[in-house]
């Protein structure tokens, strides 16, 4: 292996940039939607129904089918079909015939075209084992939006029925590849409603996510080398942050958004610097004389996991924010890369290399056992959704790329396959603040 080309090796190189002017043009619609595909049966799961929302054949999206599908993408629930009739949120439903079917929740609701042209989305939520109103909202949005409010829904269940957040409305980022042009995407949580971010014909590599979700850093080839720029996400404003000699590349966030980490080889080795996120000279975090890589901040910004080559092949290590001494977290297989906290701090997802498979796994930090989630054999990227309940991450299935999301314990699992070109690199955003 040419130990130049490490670092970028597992990432699929993508395109060169044809730009979205600055701050001229907005996200586009992406021209193909996802199909959700759910496997697996989890240990326990809430049983919950969804009667159809009245009006909500004036709209064309099926809101209560929106609800559904997040509520069983995050593998905690299951439904149970809805009895025949009319309800909406302001109906007061005789929940008996309900709690029968072994119904624990029902949702019901309904959508009404505003005069400004909106729609107003109401819901309501019921405890149906307790006989008990668990509340509701209206959200008057565009038509654009109402796949939004659904989301927003199925926030307000999950967090109902569970004490936990929902992720349901937060989004994530992709790269796709069609011909030679290479797109990076901004997408709802569940892969629906891609928008394009940015176009080029050379690669795009390592979206990452700013706290808060308004911007991503990403590399770019468009210069025929890796750089580093940041993009705000609702204007495509974008700037150039790292330019230094030789590679730029593997930006992440630190978790208040005020650094980046990156991989520089400035010194003629990759190695771990931080800048400001306003742009700065680089600090250097390591100094070896072996390939350091993919920084990645712990969730509260204390720790930085890496990837390095310092023992002879790609292992997974963690070391002091401001640098130190880097501790080894991964000793099973010569092959362990892509490193992704969850943000609870419990969790570390990687690609390990097993038998010339590479295949997603699970550390529990705090005892250092590992888990492998899945079967497949090109699986790359994984990061934890906000509520580090679910991770995405990239696969090969049939010949075609593929998005995935799978729970922590592997049990469920879903598909979000693109109609066309190949997708890879996602990553989860944050919550939106």
């Amino acid at each position: 292996m040419n130990r130049d080309h490490w670092p970028l090796s597992r990432r699929r190189l993508l395109s060169q940039a044809v730009l979205l002017p600055a701050g001229a043009l907005p996200l586009s619609n992406a021209l193909a939607q996802f199909r959700v595909e759910v496997t697996g049966v989890g240990m326990t799961q809430i049983p919950f129904s969804a009667a159809g929302f009245r009006g909500n054949a004036q709209v064309g999206q099926d809101m209560a089918a929106i609800v559904r599908a997040d509520l069983e993408r995050s593998g905690q629930f299951r439904f149970v079909d809805p009895l025949p009739g009319q309800l909406d949120e302001t109906s007061r439903p005789d929940l008996a015939p309900w709690r029968a079917r072994t119904t624990d929740a029902l949702l019901t609701g309904s959508v009404t075209r505003l005069a400004d042209g909106r729609h107003d989305v109401r819901f309501r939520l019921w405890d149906v084992v307790k006989a008990r109103d668990l509340g509701g909202l209206s959200y008057p949005v565009t038509t654009q939006d109402l796949r939004l409010a659904a989301h927003r829904i199925a926030d307000y269940v999950y967090e109902a029925l569970t004490g936990e957040k929902g992720v349901f409305a937060t989004r994530i980022a992709y790269v796709s590849k069609a011909g030679s042009q290479h797109i990076l995407w901004v997408a709802d949580a569940d892969g629906e409603n891609a928008r394009a971010a940015l176009t080029s014909p050379e690669p795009i590599i390592s979206p990452s996510w700013a706290p808060g979700g308004s911007q991503l850093a990403y590399v770019s080839f468009e210069s025929r080398k890796p750089v580093i720029y940041t993009h705000d996400v609702a204007t495509g404003r974008r700037r150039l942050l790292a330019n230094f000699r030789g590679s730029n590349s593997a930006p992440s966030w630190s978790p208040d958004g005020s650094q980046l980490a990156a991989t520089l080889s400035i010194s003629g080795n990759a190695q771990i610097y931080v800048m400001s996120a306003n742009g700065s000279e680089p600090r250097r975090l390591t100094q070896s004389g072996s390939i350091d890589t993919e920084p990645v901040f712990s969730a509260d910004g204390s720790s930085l996991f890496f990837v390095s080559d310092r023992g002879g092949s790609p292992q997974i290590y963690r070391m002091g924010a401001q640098g130190g001494n880097p501790q080894r977290l991964t000793f099973t297989g010569n092959y362990n890369i892509s490193p992704s906290p969850s943000p609870d701090g419990r969790w570390l997802a990687y690609i390990s290399r097993v038998g010339g498979a590479f295949r997603l796994h699970v550390m529990e930090l705090a005892s250092g056992n590992a888990t492998a989630l899945t079967s497949t054999s090109g699986d790359e990227s994984p990061s934890f959704s906000p509520n580090s309940r679910l991770i995405i991450y990239a696969t090969r299935e049939n010949g075609q790329e593929a998005l995935m999301t799978t729970t922590v314990d592997g049990r469920i699992k879903t598909r979000l396959a693109g109609a066309r070109g190949d997708i890879r690199e996602p990553q989860w955003g944050p919550f939106a603040r």
